[in-house]
């Protein structure tokens, strides 16, 4: 029995001339290749913006000419640690706003209510801290949701403004804060981003001296640093002797309405 074989037909142009198309095809690999690199790297740049975000409102700083700041603390509530900065901001008569993870209050709920009964400002930076892309829609309002119920639970009642973790957003993180009118509440001076300064208190506060301008949001790490908690007087004091006074976030985002 005679059995026939068809082989793949290939184009005239590829048996006539196949060094001229494998050039063809491995140009169009690298193209492709080029331009996956470039939607990569574009998205990789949008993702960690401080300045700009697809869908809702994003604030870096507030535009003004008075010299005033917020002062911003990211991450715990952290026992013993919140102790020493409330101790510190009630001292200096300064009110900061504390972007907690939900997590950490909910084993800390009584860390919580200790900064909102000393007046300052409880804002949501998710229950468990992941990078908030490349996430389901359910598990980003899951994040969000049940850190505000327990920012609630602490007995905060005002505004919850969100700062996304290492302040890393794409686009169904702020489809979703704008669906649900929430502000994405970034800072545009951050001593603890650069190791070399992070690892010196005094390399902190210089940072912080030279960086600072009126409307400025200002972002430390105190929960889990101790340089950066060990500035904080340095800063407080350096900035007040430039004549700037310090405000919660609200009441900054208050004075651009």
């Amino acid at each position: 029995m005679n059995v026939l074989v068809q082989l793949p037909s290939l184009p005239l142009a590829a048996l006539i001339h196949p060094k001229k198309m494998l050039n063809k095809w491995v140009k169009a690999l690298l193209v492709t290749v080029i331009a996956v690199m470039a939607v990569t790297a574009a998205a990789f740049q949008i993702g960690k913006s401080r300045t700009f975000q697809f869908f809702g409102e994003i604030v870096p700083r507030i535009d003004t000419r008075q010299k005033v700041v917020a002062l911003t603390f990211d991450d715990g509530p952290t026992p013993g640690v919140t102790e020493e900065i409330l101790s510190i901001l009630n001292e200096a008569g300064v009110k900061a706003t504390f972007f907690v993870i939900g997590a950490d209050l909910e084993r800390n709920l009584e860390e919580g209510r200790r900064i909102v009964a000393a007046g300052h400002e409880l804002g949501n930076h998710t229950y468990s801290h992941e990078r908030m892309v490349l996430k389901t829609p359910s598990f980003i309002e899951s994040e969000i949701e049940r850190t505000d119920q327990l920012i609630r639970q602490a007995g905060y009642q005002s505004a919850i403004h969100f700062r996304p973790p290492f302040g890393k957003k794409l686009i169904l993180l702020p489809y979703f804060l704008a669906r649900t009118s929430r502000k994405t509440i970034t800072w545009d001076v951050e001593p603890d981003s650069y190791p070399e300064i992070a690892a010196d208190s005094n390399k902190i506060v210089a940072h912080v001296m030279e960086k600072t301008k009126p409307g400025s949001i200002i972002l430390l790490h105190v929960m889990g640093r101790s340089e950066s908690l060990k500035a904080v007087k340095g800063v407080i004091a350096g900035l007040k002797g430039q004549g700037y006074s310090f405000k919660t976030v609200s009441e900054m985002l208050a004075m651009a309405d």
